[in-house]
Parts: structure tokens; sequence; C-alpha cells
């Protein structure tokens, strides 16, 4: 098998996929094979009378066009919805075994493998089974991305302790600070701003059970001082 990561977040929309890409392609830049898995996606565009995840597409160019789209997800809906109800709304199903063979192919072709999943950690990414279930199947440590929004204190908080109360313990590797777009509905408190974005940083180190390892200005890039390759498990 090949070391791997499995990119997780406190919720939807805080900035997993971007995060994903700025590793990809920090550790193509040192040399490695880096394989990128998004199993299953949902709120997919057609194009070219073909259903794309975008953030398949992000992933696949950041890590240097590694295979196919295909192979970087092989499940797609349309429906903005958790995967499972969104393969519902087109009379489909998540398929739990095409999950597993998926990955396969990354573990032949890689040095490592960096997983996306579909929301946070407990979003269901099949009818019986969360995102924290695959990571442990998949054993790969998990990278946490939270939005630096006032509330992710609680939000990053809640994931960690998920993540060490499954399967005995899931293996995390820290958690990456990510500035989101400046959405009002995002950062809760209109156009003024956010004035918890200069404490959180600050108040995750003191309280976390895990390191942060970086904060990512929006639209910015990694700060170049985490080993990613380290951090990753066989």
């Amino acid at each position: 098998m090949s070391r791997g990561l499995f990119i997780t977040g406190t919720g939807t929309g805080v900035g997993k996929t971007y995060v994903a890409a700025l590793v990809a392609a920090a550790l193509r830049a040192s040399g490695k094979r880096v394989g990128v898995y998004k199993p299953v996606a949902s709120g997919c565009a057609l194009r070219e009378g073909r259903l794309v995840s975008p953030d398949a597409v992000a992933l696949w160019e950041a890590a240097g066009r590694p295979g196919t789209l295909e192979q970087v997800c092989p499940q797609r809906f349309a429906a903005p919805l958790a995967p499972h109800l969104a393969a519902h709304a087109e009379g489909r199903r998540v398929e739990p075994q095409l999950i597993r063979e998926g990955i396969e192919f990354w573990h032949k072709t890689s040095d490592i493998v960096l997983v996306e999943g579909a929301g946070g950690l407990m979003s269901p990414l099949d009818e019986h089974r969360y995102n924290a279930d695959w990571a442990a199947e998949f054993g790969y440590p998990l990278v946490v991305v939270a939005a630096n929004v006032l509330g992710t204190i609680n939000a990053t908080l809640q994931t960690l302790i998920t993540a060490r109360s499954c399967h005995g313990g899931l293996a995390v590797a820290g958690v990456v600070l990510n500035e989101p777009s400046p959405n009002p509905s995002l950062l809760g408190r209109g156009k003024s701003g956010d004035p918890s974005m200069a404490s959180n940083a600050a108040e995750l180190r003191a309280r976390c059970d895990a390191p942060l390892l970086t904060k990512v200005p929006h639209g910015g890039s990694l700060d170049g001082t985490v080993d990613w390759w380290a951090l990753a498990s066989e």
C-alpha cells in the first residue's frame, strides 16, 4: 500500500478541496507520485454529456493529472445532497465495493494517496457508513480542515472528539485552519468581518489534542513548513 492521508473537514464548505489540492501540489513538487481519490461526489456538473466533479478536477490538476478523472472520482451524482440521497434522486445507489476497488489503482501507481471525503467526518458517504468509517478502513491519518470563522473552535473540537471515539480512535495528523471566501453567510458578521479570525489559531493550539499544522489565507498557499510525507502512514 501507498502512504496516505484522509482529508476531512469540520463541515461542508470549509475548503477541504482547496487545502487537499495545495497538499497534492506540494508533494508533487517534492518529487512524489501523488494519487488523489474522491470516492464519491455529489453536486456534480453536466459537461459534454457526463457528470464531472469540480473537486475531482481540482485535485487531479494539482497532482499533475495522474490516471483519469474517472479514477479520481468513480461515483458522481448531480444533486447537491449527501451522496446516498443524491444517488437515490437518480434511481441509483452508492456502491461500497466500488469505493474499495477504486483506491487499488492509486495504491499501485502512487507513492502517496490523498483521499478526500464528502462533507464532515460524520457525513454519510453511502447507505450505512460515514466518512469516519471509510477513513478507518483505509487506515490513513486524518487532516482536519477547519474554517477560520466564528464557531470553528466548537466544530473542530467536536470533529476531533468524534475521531477519537470511532473505531477505537482514528489517527489525526493535525488541523489546517483555512480562511474561506469572505462571504457574509460564512463569516456570520456581515461585511464588517469576523474578529474571531485573529484568535482562532491560538485557541485551537491551546485546546486541541492534535497539532495545528498551518494556517492558509484566503486564496493563499501553504507555508512550506509542514512535512506532509512524514505525516502520512502506510
